[in-house]
């Protein structure tokens, strides 16, 4: 455990701690006082019918969702919903490796699933903030698994779900491909087998890391029309050390690789015994699957092959040449589109 300035109220608050008691998780580990980072917007009405639930996707916390998706006047309008952003378990917020006590963190802390963090959230909401049933569920990247694996789990709870960029069951592709993202961290010297000293010991991992999200998480459209330099910077090499490796440096590479070991295992099949369609057939929520038109994590052909398990569920694309990383929110013709998508979903029927 050590201090890590990013993690902190000054660059991610406001957001309220809750300790939700101990844990048990699906891979036998247990994180005692588990705590889950929280921020809300507007209020619970007296109906408790206007919860919208936002998890966080890898690496991002509350703040960039705050920023990209949250308005007044937009489709997640404050003044119209409670929304709840929970940061997921091991994003630096909530309980992660970096902020565990010896001799449970940095490296020892245990494996978690994309099914515990739903667990996790489901008693924070009905045992702390009182909700019984959400509006809506939304969420990009793993954010869109931890959506899926809600719908699946607690169909009788979630109205409507949006998975954004993401997979019900994560494909050996992406299973692959995120190895190498954690063959980056691991392989650092600096890396001392998970405990270092700070982030800094492991920088030319966070730096091979950041190239390999500017490879898969941007498209080639993205480069051959150098976006980059719409966005500010003046060359490869500037974007790279300047966005990318920016945005990472700082980042803890314990908590990174949490994250992406439970990326690699979502699969909502595991609650109907590997059967994906029995598990989509469980679905009740009006759902919209919002995939990525040049999204190379979770390309919409993997999006729109779990679509057609789903009942009454619509498949609504989202045009952009920013890849994945259209989450960000610099492509404002693809959040434009999100933001109808919602709004349509919001206002369609639900039984």
């Amino acid at each position: 455990m050590y201090e890590n300035a990013y993690y902190s109220q000054e660059v991610h608050g406001p957001y309220e701690v809750h300790d939700i008691g101990d844990l048990v998780l699906e891979e036998g580990g247990t994180i005692r006082g588990c705590k889950l980072a929280v921020a809300t917007h507007g209020r619970l009405n007296a109906a408790k019918d206007n919860a919208i639930l936002i998890p966080t996707w890898y690496s991002g916390t509350n703040k960039i969702i705050e920023q990209v998706l949250i308005g007044p006047g937009r489709a997640l309008d404050p003044e119209k919903y409670f929304i709840v952003i929970v940061n997921q378990i091991g994003n630096g917020l909530s309980s992660s490796p970096h902020n565990t006590p010896a001799p449970a963190g940095m490296a020892n802390f245990p494996r978690v699933r994309i099914g515990d963090d739903v667990r996790a959230q489901h008693r924070l909401l009905t045992q702390t903030l009182g909700i019984e049933r959400l509006a809506l569920v939304v969420g990009g990247s793993m954010g869109a698994q931890q959506t899926y694996d809600w719908a699946v789990r607690y169909p009788d709870m979630v109205r409507r779900a949006a998975p954004i960029a993401g997979t019900a069951r994560n494909t050996v592709h992406d299973f692959l491909f995120t190895e190498t993202l954690c063959d980056a961290l691991t392989s650092d010297p600096g890396f001392a087998r998970g405990f270092y000293a700070s982030p800094d010991d492991v920088r030319d991992g966070l730096l091979r890391q950041a190239k390999m999200w500017a490879v898969m998480g941007w498209s080639t459209e993205f480069f051959q029309q150098e976006r980059h330099k719409a966005l500010g910077f003046s060359s490869m090499e500037d974007f790279i050390v300047n966005f990318m490796y920016a945005y990472f440096r700082v980042m803890d590479p314990n908590d990174l690789l949490c994250m992406a070991w439970k990326w690699q295992r979502g699969d909502v099949s595991r609650m109907t015994g590997g059967d994906l369609r029995a598990a989509l057939g469980r679905i009740r929520a009006k759902t919209f699957v919002i995939p990525m038109s040049s999204d190379m994590f979770f390309p919409p052909a993997d999006c729109q092959a779990e679509w057609r398990l789903i009942p009454d569920a619509e498949f609504r694309p989202v045009e952009t040449i920013d890849g994945h990383l259209a989450l960000f929110g610099a492509d404002a013709n693809a959040i434009a589109q999100i933001d109808r998508h919602l709004r349509d979903l919001l206002a369609a029927p639900v039984p």
